[in-house]
């Protein structure tokens, strides 16, 4: 209303949006509020992103509520504009990627990158166009068979409670094998199946896009096309975002896809499962690193959903889980998963000692020589090696301390035949005479891991009329045919076989085991037997040979995987873990960062009544930003802060506040935090 124009100026109803603006900084991790023009009244609603000034900057945010007065005093700011009228983050994803934050002691507005894509406005207009805006495609009958389930006795038990609407959680031990009868990807889509014929939707997450091609094709074959989607980082802004979009409307109620999918909005989410909870791309590397596992857990909590976590082996977290009651166990009786499993030889025993004397301790011993050949006879053979490249590990020839690049610290290795030690990080070569250990002054190198492509070599050589293919980093195989060939692979990559592996041979076994790490035998089992379950089953001639384990029959990581039993070597490691105070039977934190500024940090922090290990010098896995880099300005060092599981809240929070605060006092020193430390630091 002004003087010469009586008219009362239109006022919106709600004149007040609070907002989460993406500033990026931990001591801003609240809402803001800004006052809401009356021409864009209509569109900036909960959900919807928009602009903002903050700062003297324009920055991105989300509307998440609108409210009828201010709780600020002043005077409020205008939203500039609002970028989309399309409300991206609902309430569900909004109150989960709060609850993930303060599970990480993180900061909202990192969460919400991970959960909202990035807007492509050509997606929205080709949906808008296409009239899809809400369900479109009946709900399926229910399915007329369990299928894979049916060799589990509490699968039928945990299916029913799904298509009933209720809750359970249960960890799953899938048999080994590739017939539809013990087909994961078919168990999966079986149970999603379950979930849409009871008019809730289904979020399956697995580690990588081949897992995510094996889950599609069974959901298209027991769902029929069109009823499901993917979800995956590597689809391209305009899929990814279309697909998500799709879900977010409502048009879809059935999700596959990799670690980017967990956060997609599903209505009426009735399902949430994952794969292989041990492998590490189920682990987020950016801040606050949430696992799938955590996440999923949450979800299912605040949707009233069931959950299941599939895979070959058993983590320790869910075996934790499954001993305090949390998970179900759903697994084969003994007697199912001896028919399934292949036959498992170690070689390096006390018979073959004495058959072949110092063969028998050999790379590949004649156990495995004579496993290969056999199975060459009635189909491919897989040969597992753990490390990809030629020679990717060196260490010195006299103290055998591993190789470090005297510039930069990295490990070291030989790129390929004839070539040259090289620094895998820096890329820095080192001639004849141009290395020197860092240990002992040694310049000669040897050797420790021989990788993929060398391996290749030998074998070529070896069997000289038999087709060799490799399946690593940079080529991966996604399935291979029946006929014979040999199949060299890294942990992860191996590509699945027309009617499963006549033989397996999973050889330098002591470079998984003796890794410098907590979950080393777990970690070891678990890779073996994500190799082993591609073979062919004993009676049908399917054979494992385990090669270059030390002491074998002292080792619980070798005696589970002849057994065929994950579980016991997870409830073993978690109650030696109990006894010794480690993860996951303890919430350990990590504080990592220049020495001066890391105890700085921890003096100005109220961290109360919890245990401090350290300083202890940091040595980074890989360079990277929040670490410093290669060759950061000052040495490293790391704080473990270790409290009970009960304090894991308390703890994150006071972590929080110490990120705020240095936030807010502008310090210049890089101090990141991790919670959850799950392995051996360092």
């Amino acid at each position: 209303m002004t003087e010469d124009d009586p008219t009362p100026t239109p006022v919106p109803a709600l004149p007040v949006a609070a907002v989460v603006v993406d500033t990026g900084l931990p001591h801003l991790d609240r809402v803001f509020e800004y006052a809401v023009p009356v021409e864009i009244d209509d569109a900036a609603q909960p959900g919807v992103r928009v602009r903002v000034r903050f700062a003297g900057r324009d920055l991105d945010g989300f509307v998440v509520a609108r409210r009828p007065a201010a709780e600020h005093p002043g005077r409020l700011a205008d939203v500039r504009r609002v970028v989309s009228p399309e409300p991206v983050l609902t309430p569900e994803i909004l109150a989960l990627a709060r609850a993930v934050a303060d599970h990480g002691a993180g900061v909202l507005g990192d969460v919400l990158r991970l959960a909202v894509p990035k807007r492509h406005a050509a997606a929205e207009k080709a949906l808008d166009a296409k009239g899809l805006t809400g369900l479109t495609e009946p709900t399926p009958k229910p399915p007329e068979t369990t299928g894979p389930w049916e060799a589990y006795p509490a699968g039928d038990a945990f299916l029913r409670r799904v298509a009933a609407g209720e809750a359970p959680a249960a960890a799953w031990l899938a048999l080994p094998g590739q017939t539809p009868d013990h087909d994961w990807p078919r168990a999966l889509a079986v149970a999603a199946h379950t979930a849409l014929a009871a008019g809730r939707g289904a979020l399956l997450v697995v580690p990588d896009h081949r897992d995510v091609d094996r889950v599609d094709a069974e959901l298209t074959a027991v769902l029929g096309r069109g009823r499901h989607v993917r979800l995956t980082a590597d689809q391209g802004p305009q899929a990814r975002y279309t697909a998500w979009l799709t879900v977010r409307r409502g048009h879809m109620r059935c999700v596959v896809g990799t670690r980017a999918a967990v956060f997609a909005p599903v209505h009426e989410l009735g399902l949430v499962a994952w794969w292989d909870d041990g492998d590490d791309l189920l682990d987020e590397p950016r801040a606050p690193y949430p696992h799938v596992r955590d996440v999923l857990g949450l979800r299912a909590t605040q949707a009233g959903a069931a959950l299941l976590s599939g895979g070959f082996g058993r983590s320790v977290p869910l075996q934790q889980r499954v001993e305090d009651g949390t998970y179900a166990s759903v697994q084969a009786t003994l007697a199912v998963v001896r028919s399934a499993a292949p036959r498992v030889t170690v070689a390096g025993d006390d018979i073959e000692r004495e058959r072949g004397g110092a063969a028998a301790m050999a790379r590949l011993p004649p156990v495995a020589w004579r496993a290969a050949q056999a199975g060459l006879e009635r189909g491919p053979v897989l040969v597992q090696v753990p490390r990809r490249g030629y020679l990717p590990s060196l260490s010195c020839q006299h103290c055998r301390e591993p190789a470090r690049c005297p510039r930069c610290h990295g490990p070291m290795g030989v790129p390929g035949g004839g070539g040259v030690p090289t620094c895998r990080w820096c890329g820095t070569t080192y001639g004849p005479e141009g290395f020197t250990c860092l240990e002992c002054g040694n310049r000669s190198l040897r050797s420790s891991v021989v990788g993929s492509r060398r391996t290749a070599e030998e074998l070529g050589r070896a069997f000289p009329d038999v087709p060799v293919r490799t399946s690593g980093s940079g080529e991966v195989l996604a399935r291979v045919g029946s006929a014979p060939a040999l199949v060299i692979a890294t942990p992860g990559a191996e590509p699945v076989a027309e009617g499963g592996y006549a033989a397996t041979l999973l050889l330098d076994a002591w470079a998984l085991l003796d890794r410098s790490s907590l979950d080393a035998a777990v970690e070891a089992l678990r890779r073996w037997l994500g190799a082993a379950a591609l073979t062919r089953p004993a009676a049908d001639g399917g054979v494992v040979v385990l090669a270059g384990a030390p002491a074998h029959t002292t080792l619980p990581a070798v005696e589970a995987l002849v057994r065929w039993d994950p579980t016991w070597l997870a409830s073993r490691e978690l109650a030696e873990r109990a006894e010794l105070a480690l993860p996951p039977t303890v919430t350990m934190a990590q504080v990592v960062g220049p020495r001066a500024a890391v105890g700085a940090a921890l003096e100005l922090a109220d961290l109360g009544t919890v245990e401090r290990l350290g300083p202890l010098p940091f040595r980074p896995s890989r360079p990277g930003p929040e670490d410093g880099g290669a060759a950061a300005a000052a040495p490293l060092v790391q704080v473990l802060l270790r409290v009970p599981r009960t304090d894991h809240a308390r703890l994150a929070r006071h972590l929080a506040a110490l990120r705020a605060g240095r936030s807010a006092r502008k310090e210049t020193e890089p101090v990141s935090v991790r919670m959850d430390l799950a392995d051996e630091p360092g």
